[in-house]
């Protein structure tokens, strides 16, 4: 039941809950599901500042949105697939839909409610989240056991352009795919897309029909995997009239499986791979297209994020004409467009900057622990959920070479767990914090850039969490390793530490 209370400070009206989850996309959604099944006693709250669920695919409303890693694992575990395996922003939200009606949580959800702070007292054991009703101003109070931070890694309000010379002089509009207008109209335009990620890839062939012409100006190019959007394998099983439960399990697990090793590859035989993925490639734009200037990365494979192209949609357009790929440097824009740093000017009516986006890290609240603000820039990450010092709080931050949502579903098993370890033990309060076999260790930033570095999370790195040299103080990004090790985590080992006594037995 959940309850009325006071929070730390005596604030009237604040609503009390054993857990509150902060954000209802797909992290959130999970989160809540794992939650109900496994803690069945605790009650809890979904707070969202939109004005519905879904998160980055609500957000998002620029033309052809859609995955860029298959639905059978970026769909949870629970809940069977069906679709094609590249699905758009409308069909992943019709999916996030039947999931809340499914499982009775719409009712645990708030919408347009923003949070400002949470502060934690070691008085009470408790966080006190205080924010506002975005659609009336009304300020709103709530106090929680435990906080689980599910609103993703970006800021939703706007997207990321780089200042460059001259942009102040263009005559023409400049839009960031994040805010897109709804009344947009391409028809006859000139457009630039600059960028070279996902967002580019599925923005340039929606568009393409429409617009006079499209140029996608890179600074340098990625990698993609151009590919039916089909899985034989899961077709094959519904011809053969297999139970959708059993067809989500065995397809999910191939595709598991095959990831995998194409990670390992990756790594192992970079070369090879690389080639791979350009003759892919070469498979749509033929022998005669400069494959090496426009799409032959600097890095390695799987140094930075490969987007699948589902039936090469992106490729066709070049191929058609309708489309072009430019890759060179912008030296300004100019009235007309941009003049690039080779001499060659490019005229638009409208220039796209599908450049990334802002990090942000626990959703831009202000943390404070007994009236203290908390820099978690200074904390080392628990397995890249948990921060060293921080209470009764946990973080999703999901895959980058793999879906996000496997991570919900792993990491919802563990926070559930924890719950249920902390009531048997009658604990209020439970904490990370290095062993003292961990003093020495040599701290790093979150990511290593050698591994992974896209460019969205180098400009960040000052924001978040140290990680350490040993595997329990930092971010794996690997689900084949933590689907096995994260079960078997001891949660009476020395990195945690209670408040409160062990139940009796």
């Amino acid at each position: 039941m959940d309850k009325i209370d006071k929070g730390q400070n005596g604030d009237a009206r604040a609503e009390h809950f054993d857990v509150l989850i902060l954000g209802a996309g797909i992290s959130g959604i999970g989160a809540a599901y794992h939650l109900k099944e496994q803690c069945p006693d605790k009650s809890f709250v979904i707070l969202d500042a939109l004005e519905s669920f879904g998160g980055t695919w609500l957000t998002h409303k620029y033309p052809g949105i859609r995955s860029d890693s298959d639905l059978y694992t970026f769909g949870y575990r629970f809940k069977p697939w069906t679709g094609t395996p590249i699905a758009s922003a409308a069909e992943i939200l019709k999916y996030m839909g039947e999931v809340i009606n499914e499982n009775d949580l719409a009712r645990h959800i708030r919408y347009r409610h923003t949070i400002a702070s949470a502060q934690w007292s070691s008085a009470d054991n408790l966080w006190t989240l205080r924010g506002k009703r975005t659609e009336t101003g009304e300020p709103v109070v709530f106090t929680t056991n435990f906080l689980w931070m599910c609103q993703g890694y970006y800021r939703h309000a706007q997207g990321y352009t780089p200042e460059w010379k001259g942009m102040d002089q263009y005559k023409g509009a400049v839009i960031h795919p994040q805010t897109w207008p709804k009344d947009l109209d391409l028809h006859g335009k000139r457009v630039i897309v600059i960028g070279s990620g996902a967002t580019a890839a599925t923005l340039v062939p929606a568009i393409a029909g429409d617009c006079a012409h499209v140029t996608l100006l890179q600074r340098s190019p990625t990698y993609f995997i151009p590919a039916r959007n089909a899985n034989p394998l899961a077709d094959q099983l519904r011809s053969l009239g297999i139970d959708e439960t059993w067809i989500h399990e065995i397809t999910r697990r191939q595709i598991l499986h095959d990831q995998a090793e194409f990670t390992r590859r990756s790594f192992e035989e970079p070369h090879k791979v690389k080639e791979e993925l350009l003759a892919g490639v070469r498979a749509y734009l033929g022998p005669d297209y400069d494959i090496a200037t426009h799409f032959t990365p600097r890095y390695r494979p799987w140094q930075q994020r490969i987007a699948f192209v589902p039936e090469g949609d992106l490729f066709q357009g070049i191929v058609s004409g309708k489309a072009e790929v430019v890759t060179d440097e912008i030296e300004r824009f100019t009235r007309k467009g941009i003049l690039l740093k080779s001499g060659k000017q490019l005229e638009a009516d409208i220039i796209v900057t599908a450049t990334g986006f802002d990090l942000s890290v626990l959703g831009d609240v202000a943390f404070s622990l007994d009236g203290k603000p908390v820099d978690v820039s200074k904390t080392v990450t628990y397995r890249g959920m948990m921060f060293t010092g921080i209470p009764n709080m946990v973080w999703i931050f999901g895959y980058f070479r793999a879906s996000w949502t496997l991570r919900v579903d792993i990491i919802a098993d563990f926070v559930c767990r924890l719950l249920n370890h902390m009531k048997k033990r009658g604990a209020k309060k439970v904490t990370v914090d290095l062993r003292p076999q961990d003093r020495g260790m040599k701290l790093l930033p979150w990511l290593d850039p050698d591994n992974f570095n896209p460019n969205y999370m180098m400009r960040s790195m000052n924001l978040l969490p140290k990680r350490g040299e040993k595997p329990e103080w930092q971010h794996a990004q690997d689900y084949w390793r933590e689907k096995d090790e994260l079960p078997q985590v001891d949660l009476d080992g020395e990195e945690f530490h209670y408040v409160g006594q062990m139940a009796s037995v």
